[in-house]
């Protein structure tokens, strides 16, 4: 079935001028009809009856003349980025972070609340809400502003919504994520496992930024992968792919004990805490502390060796806790892996930090808004006055 038309007496031809005019002042500076006219290839008679049209229905608005130039300054014109704001949720075992941004992706404020593993649902829920609340606070909005919120979390997470199996949440399995998140935030909420969207921020914004292939390795306490495929996040068949951790013989399970359990770690010091010893005194060259690294990646690189050798990445990004030590782990796990693959992807530690799943969920949410509102085969009526109910409806 094919688009409608654009309301009333729009054609086709003028749904799609205002999608170009809208995707060419996207996260762009503002700009002028002559600098749209080459972005587009529409013609300036053309744009300045589309930008009309958008600038009526609040989409576009012109800015106001830079100061200093000679003769009357051209009309800029800039997409309402601040119309409407997007949140995104990072749940882990230990700290609840949440993000607010605009329609564009810029974040405007951040917040954290700390848990721990065990926390209780109904506690872990109130942690969601209190550092949404925060966010909200610190911009001077309300959730009548918010138009969805994607959320990242541990575990196995089904196309639905459901965590079927989370081993850093316990209480997560099972649990009926979207349906308790859909009561709690008057919007539409995405759910998505942590490292995906791990994956999804650094070819967003971070170290393979650009990059249509990349695969997050997720160091820490617990490990797992996101996988970026041909630019899309890949989630496969059952939203189960990349969850090699799963099978014994990759050795990923139990690969961080080699760290946790050196006789470096001092006695009494809790498990979180464990492995940053480790990995600091072999920066420092102690033997014992170089033994467990080198076991360390022994393990890491059998299943980041099949990951490799099945999708062909074009980069690799060594993320999660231990990545902060990616000095120590990415040399060993380079020449282990330049042994067994037909070709080296590059291998890059992320420059994100704890901020990763946050940032890779705000990207979810602007991707899921394009795929709504900005493509042409969206099914959405444009132009449309610019609310959150123009996505409702779409």
């Amino acid at each position: 079935m094919g688009n409608p038309p654009l309301g009333g007496d729009l054609s086709r031809l003028r749904q799609l001028n205002a999608l170009s005019t809208i995707r060419a002042l996207r996260g762009s500076a503002p700009a002028t009809l002559s600098a749209l006219s080459a972005r587009t290839g529409l013609s300036r008679p053309s744009l300045k009856e589309v930008v009309g049209e958008l600038t009526s229905l609040g989409w576009v608005e012109e800015v106001p003349p830079t100061s200093g130039g000679m003769g009357r300054p051209a009309r800029r014109y800039r997409f309402r980025a601040d119309r409407g704001h997007l949140v995104g949720i990072d749940i882990g075992a230990h700290n609840v972070r949440a993000a607010l941004s605009n329609l564009d992706g810029t974040v405007l404020a951040e917040t954290r609340q700390a848990v721990v593993p065990e926390t209780p649902v109904r506690e872990r829920m109130e942690a969601i809400g209190r550092a949404v609340g925060g966010c909200l606070a610190l911009t001077g909005l309300t959730m009548a502003d918010v138009w969805t919120v994607a959320v990242g979390t541990t575990g196995i997470v089904t196309p639905e919504g459901v965590v079927t199996y989370s081993a850093g949440i316990p209480a997560w399995t099972g649990l009926d994520l979207a349906g308790l998140l859909g009561a709690m935030f008057p919007c539409e909420v995405l759910i998505e496992n942590d490292s995906r969207l791990a994956a999804l921020a650094e070819a967003r914004r971070g170290v393979a930024r650009g990059a249509r292939d990349v695969v997050f390795l997720h160091v820490g306490r617990r490990m797992g992968t996101g996988l970026i495929i041909d630019g899309k996040l890949h989630r496969g068949f059952g939203a189960a792919a990349g969850e090699i951790v799963m099978l014994p013989q990759a050795r990923w399970f139990d690969a961080p004990d080699h760290l946790n359990n050196c006789p470096v770690v001092p006695e009494g010091t809790p498990v979180e805490d464990a492995a940053s010893h480790t990995l600091a005194a072999a920066r420092d060259g102690d033997p014992a502390a170089l033994a467990a690294v080198e076991r360390y990646v022994d393990d890491l690189a059998v299943g980041v060796a099949a990951i490799v050798l099945v999708l062909d990445p074009e980069i690799a990004v060594l993320g999660g806790g231990f990545s902060r030590s990616a000095d120590v782990l990415l040399p060993p796990l380079r020449r282990r892996l330049e042994a067994v693959c037909l070709r080296m992807p590059e291998l890059r530690a992320s420059t994100l930090g704890d901020e990763c799943v946050v940032f890779g969920a705000i990207d979810h949410a602007v991707d899921h808004l394009d795929r709504q509102l900005f493509t042409a085969d969206s099914g959405t009526s444009l132009p449309v006055p610019l609310t959150r109910d123009a996505v409702s409806r779409s």
